[in-house]
Parts: structure tokens; C-alpha cells; sequence
């Protein structure tokens, strides 16, 4: 009697090597993109308070300063020749003060512009 061609694709082992394809064609890349998505969703949410390198934005740093100095907004504008609403975008991180600026913003707060930027790295 003959074989029929499932009985000799059995045999010969090609249901073992089409289950490996699929396995390696299909269910670790999925695998691995399903840990990469958790990884990443971790990261995203995490509040890297843990970390032991936490760097201050300049906004930070320049808010710490003008309130440990007691300066409002508007005094410290008034003294830099800007807006308030400058001060206000430079400590909420929207802009950036210029160069000229920064150096101002270091003698207002009787500080070098080394140690200013030192406080921007920690």
C-alpha cells in the first residue's frame, strides 16, 4: 500500500521544521517586541526619583535662586531689563535665557557663572 504524503511528511521530520519556522518567524519577534513595549512603558512611567544622578533644569535652578534670594518675577526682571513673563518661561522651561542673560542672572545671585552651570550638571 502506498503512503500517503502526510504519513511521509511525519516521517521525515517536516512538521518538526515547519513548527520551528513558525516559532522562529513569528512568536519571538512578538515576544520580543511585547518585552521592549513593556520596557519602554516602564521607563515612561518612571519616576526616576530612584536615579542617583537627578539634574536640575535651569528653570530649577534659576527658580531656587530667586527665592532663596526673595526676589519676585518682577524685581528680577526689572534688574535684567526683560519681562516678567520672561523670568516666568525661563524658570517653566519653555525658552532659555541667552548667554548675556545667564552671566547676569549669576552676579544678580552673587554667584560665579561656573557655579551657576555646576548647579545645572548635579
Amino acid at each position: 500500500m502506498a503512503k500517503s504524503f502526510i504519513d511521509v511528511a511525519m516521517g521525515s521530520g517536516v512538521w518538526v521544521f515547519l513548527l520551528l519556522n513558525l516559532i522562529l518567524r513569528v512568536a519571538i519577534p512578538v515576544v520580543i517586541a511585547v518585552l521592549l513595549i513593556k520596557a519602554l512603558l516602564k521607563y515612561l512611567n518612571s519616576d526616576k526619583k530612584g536615579d542617583k544622578i537627578i539634574k536640575k533644569s535651569l528653570g530649577e535652578v534659576i527658580r531656587k535662586h530667586r527665592e532663596e534670594k526673595g526676589f519676585t518675577q518682577e524685581y528680577m526682571a526689572e534688574q535684567l531689563g526683560i519681562s516678567r513673563q520672561a523670568v516666568s518661561k525661563w524658570e517653566n522651561g519653555v525658552t532659555e535665557p541667552s548667554t548675556s542673560n545667564l552671566f547676569a542672572l549669576a552676579k544678580l545671585f552673587d554667584m560665579t557663572i561656573e557655579d551657576f552651570m555646576k548647579e545645572i550638571q548635579q
